[in-house]
């Protein structure tokens, strides 16, 4: 009987405990550490200048023609290739764009303009640009030599003075060209192209030039062309040191 008293009280006392553990609220779960913040993302560094090699790579295309004395162009017809070396960038730029953009109607000329960057553009523009500083060349002020009366005639109506400088290779804005020295031959292709209209092949859309080239016969332009080529100037034909 003593037994099974205990055994009575024991399991009581048991069930009473069970319970109160049962209902007894649960235990916080322990804080989850705190996250470090996220690192800063990282400052974008800035472009790079292109280094030699890579403006090399971009002017190999310009030196089969521009980088060779005496290269003749075929199309629309044979004239030596402008020079370039020693240009303005912001003109070599703007010409460049002027083809990309259909301005200028070359086949070729836009093939390349197309094929570039503004970035390749700057670059290319920048490398020759250059040359004139390594030139070494020194250009008067003034008009190496005087025009005669039929050619002073004829800068005075197109007034050239006022876009390209008193001596013709230091335009009142970089973004017209130095065209003192300049090829003739090429010179005068060029004024005719402002001449030209309604051709999908040939020609140069620009009001300024146009409204000036159409002034003049083509015998006069030639005349003009002749005179100005005859001129110091900064610009060359600069080849790559494999050609030299």
């Amino acid at each position: 009987m003593n037994k099974l008293l205990t055994t009575l009280c024991g399991l009581a006392v048991a069930s009473v405990t069970g319970l109160a553990l049962a209902q007894a609220p649960a235990a916080p779960a322990p804080a989850a550490p705190a996250q470090a913040p996220a690192p800063a993302a990282a400052a974008k560094p800035a472009a790079a200048p292109a280094s030699p090699k890579s403006v090399e790579a971009k002017v190999a295309m310009c030196i089969g023609c521009h980088g060779i004395k005496g290269y003749q162009a075929s199309f629309p017809e044979v004239y030596k290739v402008p020079m370039i070396s020693g240009q303005s960038a912001k003109y070599i730029v703007a010409a460049l764009n002027a083809y990309k953009a259909g301005d200028r109607k070359h086949p070729t000329m836009r093939g390349i303009a197309e094929s570039l960057s503004d970035q390749d553009m700057t670059d290319i523009a920048g490398f020759y640009e250059s040359h004139a500083k390594d030139s070494g060349k020194t250009v008067p002020d003034k008009q190496s030599r005087e025009p005669d009366a039929r050619v002073a005639a004829l800068l005075q109506k197109a007034a050239c003075v006022s876009c390209h400088g008193a001596n013709f290779a230091k335009p009142i804005d970089p973004a017209y060209p130095k065209i003192a020295g300049q090829h003739a031959d090429y010179m005068f292709v060029a004024l005719k192209a402002y001449k030209t209209e309604n051709n999908p092949a040939v020609g140069r859309n620009n009001g300024v030039m146009g409204a000036i080239a159409k002034q003049f016969s083509n015998a006069e332009l030639k005349a003009l062309s002749n005179y100005i080529s005859s001129l110091d100037s900064d610009l060359s034909v600069k080849p790559e040191s494999r050609f030299r």
